[in-house]
């Protein structure tokens, strides 16, 4: 492989085979001459590169390959046909924690994954203080794993998967680990990577973060490449495809019991971005949202407003309970826009966070935390979060 790449796969391919029942497995051991399996293509002369610094996002449905090609990259399986080829440390967030023994304590399997990254003792001994901060675990760093809750684990995994200084880091679904905080940590923490120039694949069903955060994508489908280029063109490739599917296909043909963001635009004052200035009490914030979803269900609600550097949500705006029902076309696709006008917001810098909920607001179909930064700015003197209502009454003294 040519230095220049980070990652080179030339017509990579992964076939599977499956036997219908577990004695065909031995006959085919016995019997080579015959043939007791059928045989599934998970990719098929998938060719791609990847420059150093550069942010690839990979879209696709359940099942068309994306979790195969990142355990390729990764070299946790071996292909079946043509080549892949990394240059530099790897670091992998595919199933948080695998490499965990459960009979280890947290300590213990600290070192252990750091070593299976490619750390020294002397390079964890260094980093680990911060890995065990990172995770918030202190308190349990010496019990076994076992024990561990599932955010717990995920805390863990996560801060030592990013904390060898990788050359290039894989990313499946793992921007949604932990709670409202720590998802905010990770994000934080890979975007800080991204800043440093470090080489990033990303694996997401939020087409959205793939577009806010990649720098070109691929769409695969059926384990081949359907498109390729700028995140924004291929996550709008996908999209048309996902929810203009008939139902006459198969299930996963289209987007079933499902919606998705399609988009987010931020402005203040008339002013759109990813980070905007405003000025308390005079500025006017607008979120405009636009959605895409199944038909055949009830349309979704949107919740919108901001939140808090540390991922506690400040103040949020809900059409559900505000009694205003979305409109969508017969693709299911719609729009909606709500508006904070003389944004009561004191000096301060916020996130604005989007959701799109069922018809009952209890199920999550999709969310942006980070949709867009928002720093405020004020005249006066007055201290807290927020400026609210009030009225003063003079009185005479006694």
């Amino acid at each position: 492989m040519c230095s220049e790449f980070a990652i080179r796969a030339n017509r990579l391919s992964k076939h599977y085979h499956l036997y219908d029942r577990p004695q065909d497995r031995l006959k085919q051991f016995l019997f080579r001459n015959r043939r007791y399996f059928r045989e599934f293509q998970a990719l098929h002369d998938v060719s791609f590169e990847v420059m150093p610094g550069e942010v690839l996002g990979i879209v696709g449905r359940n099942g068309s390959g994306k979790s195969t090609l990142l355990q390729l990259v990764c070299g946790t399986l071996a292909p079946t046909g043509g080549e892949i080829a990394v240059t530099g440390r790897i670091a992998a967030l595919l199933e948080l924690g695998a490499g965990f023994n459960p009979e280890f304590s947290g300590r213990e399997n600290v070192y252990l994954n750091a070593a299976i990254l490619g750390l020294t003792k002397a390079e964890t001994d260094s980093r680990f203080e911060s890995i065990v901060e990172f995770s918030g675990i202190r308190d349990f760093i010496d019990q076994p794993v076992k024990t561990y809750s599932s955010g717990m684990y995920v805390r863990l995994a996560f801060s030592v998967a990013t904390s060898v200084d990788p050359d290039i880091l894989v990313i499946d679904e793992a921007l949604s680990v932990g709670d409202g905080e720590f998802s905010r940590k990770s994000f934080d923490r890979i975007m800080g990577l991204k800043a440093a120039g470090k080489t990033i694949l990303f694996c997401s069903h939020s087409l959205y973060q793939v577009e806010a955060i990649c720098d070109r994508a691929i769409w695969l489908d059926s384990g081949r490449i359907m498109a390729a280029g700028r995140a924004q063109d291929v996550v709008r490739q996908y999209q048309d495809t996902l929810f203009a599917a008939p139902p006459a296909q198969s299930p996963d043909a289209a987007i079933r019991g499902q919606a998705r963001l399609t988009g987010i635009e931020v402005s203040v004052d008339g002013r759109s971005g990813n980070r905007l200035d405003a000025l308390s009490g005079k500025s006017e914030v607008r979120i405009a949202v636009s959605f895409a979803s199944d038909p055949a269900l009830p349309a979704p609600s949107i919740a919108a407003g901001f939140m808090l550097p540390d991922g506690r949500v400040l103040s949020s705006a809900w059409n559900l309970f505000d009694g205003i029902s979305l409109q969508r076309d017969g693709d299911g696709r719609g729009e909606a826009e709500v508006a904070f006008p003389e944004l009561p917001l004191l000096k301060g810098s916020y996130w604005v966070a989007v959701y799109l909920f069922c018809e009952k607001g209890i199920h999550v179909y999709d969310c942006a935390n980070q949709a867009a930064e928002i720093r405020v700015s004020q005249d006066g003197l007055e201290q807290g979060i927020v400026s609210l209502p009030h009225l003063w009454k003079r009185t005479a003294p006694p």
